[in-house]
């Protein structure tokens, strides 16, 4: 579910940034959506907005504002190809800092599963990197992606040790309380006017953006953290199905080995946790 949903809201941040607006404005409007969903959404459960652990909470919004801007400011500066592959190694930070910093033990089928990901991606995107050339890209463009992945990795984690102690709606309400007022101050005096069709597409943006933080958050409290994260790779297939249907983009032999690949990682995911809890009990 968290896939699907970020999915489209990648396809309608894409459609709105023809609309010319800036990517600081996307990112206020998109938090001003969700700061209203995940407030009447706390208020409903009728606990307290601010939560326990306070820092964590103020540091899991910061960082994941922080990566957000970073993979929308790659997505508008690098061809879509490479941004796309420089953005879905977040998995693999996240397997590393949550054996790190939580202790996980990543199993073999996780192993496997981003080992299959990462090379159904370079079969995606591998050839549009021949023909734009990988070494010409601009070497700042590719270190904010890079910085966009780590960010998003370290807010996993940190969903993750929150999850113990934190309402889950709480952990979403912090996203956008952050992500704000930072993003109005970077936009300053670059706001743009959006027309009706722009702005439905900012409101649908906001909205499918709260629905795959909740399902992200909620699978992040149900299992460990370089697995549920390991699933975030078919998000890719849904994009190729979506940029067909939106975009006539028809996806080439290469496009579909690769995506093969994905779901085949994300079912020996599946049936490798099944089998591990299995023996484990």
């Amino acid at each position: 579910m968290s896939a699907l949903a970020f999915a489209i809201m990648t396809a309608c941040v894409k459609l709105v940034s023809t609309h010319g607006i800036p990517v600081f404005e996307i990112v206020a409007v998109r938090a001003i959506v969700s700061l209203i969903i995940s407030y009447v959404d706390v208020r409903r459960k009728r606990i307290s907005v601010w939560g326990h652990n306070k820092k964590l909470l103020i540091a899991r919004g910061a960082v994941g504002s922080v990566a957000l801007i970073c993979v929308y400011f790659a997505v508008t500066t690098l061809p879509l190809a490479e941004a796309t592959i420089l953005q879905y190694l977040h998995p693999v930070f996240t397997a590393i800092l949550a054996l790190v910093f939580l202790k996980e033990r990543i199993q073999r089928s996780t192993i496997v599963c981003i080992v299959l990901c990462i090379v159904g991606l370079l079969f995606i995107v591998s050839p549009n990197m021949a023909l734009s050339g990988a070494t010409e890209l601009p070497l700042f463009s590719v270190f904010v992606a890079l910085m966009g992945a780590l960010g998003s990795a370290i807010a996993y984690v940190i969903v993750k040790r929150l999850s113990s102690t934190e309402d889950s709606s709480v952990i979403i309400f912090y996203f956008p309380l952050i992500a704000l007022p930072l993003s109005v101050f970077l936009l300053g005096n670059n706001f743009v006017m959006p027309d009706v069709e722009a702005l439905v597409l900012l409101i649908l943006i906001g909205i499918f953006t709260q629905i795959g933080q909740v399902g992200l958050t909620k699978a992040m409290q149900t299992e460990v953290a370089s697995k549920a994260t390991a699933y975030s790779y078919v998000q890719v297939v849904f994009s190729i199905i979506f940029g067909w249907l939106l975009f006539s983009e028809i996806p080439s032999l290469w496009t579909w080995v690769g995506g093969g690949l994905i779901i085949l990682g994300a079912l020996i995911n599946v049936f490798g946790s099944l089998n591990y809890r299995v023996k484990t009990q």
